[in-house]
This record gives C-alpha cells, sequence and structure tokens, in this order.
C-alpha cells in the first residue's frame, strides 16, 4: 500500500490568529492534528506544543522500530508520547500567568500496512470514506456527545446545540489526559479525514461526504473543505488532513505488464 497526504490550514473569516496545528511525516507515515485553545493566543501554543512534540518523539520511534513494530507498540508508544506532551503543556501553563488553562484537541495516526493506530482527545475528528460511505470513527469527547449517547439530545437536536463546544477531555488542562486509542483495518481506495471542529462546525456530514466523493486530487478536496466552511460563516480556524490509501506504484506496473498495457 501507499499513502498520499495533504493538510491544510485556515484562520477562518472571524479569528485573527490560527490556533489549530498540523504535522506530518510521511517517512514514518504519521498525522497529527491539534486544535489549541486559551487566552493571550495559548492556544497556538498548546496545539503547537503538542504536533511538534508528537511529531518529533514518535516519528523518532517509528523510524528506530522500524517496520517490526506490532500495532500493539505503536499504541504504547503513541500513549507515552501524548502523555508526555500533556504534562510539558500542563507545565508551561502554569509557568506562564499568560498560558494559564490553556489546553488542545488531538488525533494522531500512524498508518502500517493494512492497519490504521488511531488516538484522539477531545472533539477534533477522523472520518473514514469507504466504497462511497463517508464515517465518523473517533468518538467526540464532549458534553453534547454525553447527551446523545445517554439519549437526551436527537442528532437535529444537537445541530442547534449552545454546548458544542464544551469538550471533556483535552491535553494540558490536567496532569493525567486519558487519550482513546483504537485500531481500524486500512483497505485500498480508503480516504481518511482528520479536522478540528473549524470544519465540522460550519459544514454537516452529508455536505463533508459529497466533497469527499467528488473528482479530484487530495488538494482540491481539501481546499473544497476550507472553501465550504467559510462560505457558511468561518467561525473559527479550519483544519483537514486528508490520507488516501493505494496500491503500490510497483504493484500497478506489475499489473499492467502483465495486462500488455
Amino acid at each position: 500500500m501507499n499513502y498520499r497526504f495533504c493538510a491544510k490550514t485556515d484562520t477562518g473569516r472571524t479569528r485573527s490568529n490560527n490556533e489549530d496545528s498540523l504535522a506530518v511525516d510521511e517517512n514514518t507515515r504519521l498525522v497529527v492534528l491539534a486544535d489549541g485553545m486559551g487566552g493571550y493566543n495559548a492556544g497556538e501554543i498548546a496545539s503547537g506544543m503538542a504536533t511538534a512534540f508528537i511529531k518529533m518523539e514518535l516519528s523518532r520511534w517509528l523510524t528506530e522500530t522500524g517496520s517490526t513494530a506490532r500495532a500493539r507498540d505503536v499504541r504504547r508508544a503513541m500513549e507515552i508520547c501524548v502523555d508526555s506532551a500533556n504534562l510539558s503543556i500542563f507545565n508551561a501553563s502554569h509557568a506562564n500567568a499568560h498560558y494559564a488553562g490553556m489546553g488542545t484537541t488531538l488525533v494522531v495516526g500512524v498508518f502500517q500496512e493494512g492497519v490504521l493506530v488511531l488516538g484522539h482527545v477531545g472533539d477534533s475528528r477522523c472520518y473514514r470514506l469507504r466504497g462511497g460511505k463517508l464515517e465518523q470513527i473517533s468518538h467526540d469527547h464532549s458534553l453534547l456527545q454525553e447527551q446523545l449517547d445517554a439519549g437526551l439530545l436527537t442528532a437535529e437536536q444537537a445541530l442547534y446545540s449552545n454546548i458544542k463546544n464544551l469538550v471533556t477531555r483535552a491535553l494540558g488542562v490536567e496532569e493525567v489526559v486519558r487519550l482513546e486509542v483504537n485500531e481500524y483495518a486500512v483497505e485500498l481506495g480508503d480516504v481518511y479525514l482528520m479536522c478540528s471542529d473549524g470544519l465540522t462546525d460550519m459544514v454537516q456530514d452529508p455536505a463533508i461526504a459529497r466533497i469527499m466523493k467528488a473528482e479530484g486530487g487530495l488538494e482540491h478536496k481539501a481546499k473544497m473543505l476550507i472553501d465550504a466552511a467559510n462560505a457558511n460563516g468561518g467561525r473559527d480556524n479550519i483544519s483537514v488532513l486528508l490520507v488516501e490509501v493505494h496500491e503500490a506504484t510497483e504493484k500497478r506496473g506489475l499489473i499492467a505488464r502483465l495486462l500488455g498495457k
């Protein structure tokens, strides 16, 4: 399997700064997205610390381990890196008054041969497009999601809720953070979307699905997603990270030769 990556972020129409942060390491097939929060631009600090630290440490471990790493080993390495990043942000928020209360959501993924190890904290999301169907494979850590899970709200009522942005977990808020980690089988043709709530608050899932299924490459789709969020108000920073799974070039070349093409 080969993987194509595309990461784009936009300030949106109402914010003066961008508190989202993205990181991609194509060599180790590591992707990280964070959406920061906090006054005095502290959200930028928190999300930047998270993506930089996790990319540096987890990429180094993946490079040293190579293709021998098992999914459970990747999961444990991911948990250790996120714990360290969380503590660094937590300590920084207590050492500088301007950073008090800062934190960040997180989505981090490692694509191995046939497996995605996905970790997340907060309400930044990961979707998978497979066979023309878009599915959210992460589960929001938010008060709104808890009410949905408890049956206190319908999906339609949730669209107009005034508690959309109240997360129940975030990096840097407490000394210990609970990272939710899951493993997913990866198939040829899959397209994965990681995004901040600047996209999902502005663009509903059916519209996201239409864009994801449209003709064009990842760059075009990323731009369309951001443009759609801005067209609907762009009330927050918008970040999208797309990963497409396709056949290895060498395999396609062999098949083509066997078919005489």
